[in-house]
């Protein structure tokens, strides 16, 4: 089978502009014809253990050249990676050619695609295992389940990233944020989590349905809207949450298969 990251690659025509790319203390941000894409990672001096070999931009380079800098082993140039790919998975319009149904304003109401949330009753008395912080995590699925939170960096209570050979077999959900999917260990927890139900979550998570065949049961993620308010949030030039430039989403694989055979079948 193709590489999960070769796959979201390759799906990127090659004649995709790259405008801009900048870095920032939190990640990066990538500009391409119009649409914003962004890694919510942030980079510290311990985690950059390799040098950087690839500058990010230069003239006449291409979205998807850009977007192969996911398979680096230095973060920030992995980073620049995720955010072109976002560029081009996570915009407007190839949200709706994915089946996703977006809100005709600039929000919808958040808990509808927060999975910590909609889980909440089918999690009841369930093994959920997450791979990173979020925020009112404990506050929300602690109650309800047998809850073990996996980190790379661990808090009091965390289990170290070593635990997910152990905890993704025999966990019913995974949930899994952006990091791991930097650092390339995305692939392998999906191998230990097969017989679980596994979500990618977090804002800059790539909303494409080519994750689907790889072991991914659900994306969420966040799709910006406003370009103006995404630029200045993205480039700390106003100091707000990114939520308020876009719309939080949600798309199960089921859905994307129906919505896929929807559309087969009125091309008949």
């Amino acid at each position: 089978m193709k590489d999960l990251y070769d796959a979201l690659i390759e799906s990127i025509p090659e004649d995709a502009p790259l405008d801009d790319v900048y870095t920032t203390h939190f990640g990066a941000v990538v500009f391409s014809n119009g649409n914003i894409g962004f890694s919510e990672f942030r980079i510290t001096e311990d985690r950059e253990r390799r040098p950087m070999t690839d500058p990010g931009y230069k003239p006449g380079r291409s979205l998807r050249e850009l977007a192969s800098l996911v398979k680096s082993w230095n973060l920030t140039e992995a980073a620049m990676g995720v955010a072109a790919l976002n560029a081009y998975y996570n915009n407007v319009k190839m949200a709706a050619a994915n089946g996703l149904r977006l809100a005709s304003g600039l929000h919808s109401e958040d808990r509808n695609a927060d999975p910590f949330i909609t889980y909440q009753t089918a999690a009841r008395g369930r093994r959920v295992t997450v791979l990173g912080h979020f925020p009112y995590l404990e506050k929300l699925l602690g109650s309800v389940c047998d809850l073990k939170i996996i980190s790379s960096h661990p808090n009091r209570g965390d289990y170290p990233d070593e635990a997910a050979e152990y905890l993704l077999p025999e966990s019913d959900f995974v949930f899994i944020g952006v990091p791991y999917f930097l650092n390339k260990s995305l692939p392998h927890m999906l191998e230990l989590a097969e017989n679980a139900f596994v979500g990618l979550v977090g804002p800059a998570t790539v909303m494409s349905p080519v994750l689907f065949e790889y072991g991914v049961d659900e994306l969420d993620g966040f799709i910006p809207k406003d370009p103006e308010i995404t630029r200045r949030v993205l480039l700390e030039q106003e100091n707000r949450k990114i939520y308020a430039a876009g719309e939080k989403v949600s798309l199960r694989k089921t859905d994307y298969e129906a919505f896929k055979k929807m559309v087969e079948e009125n091309a008949r």
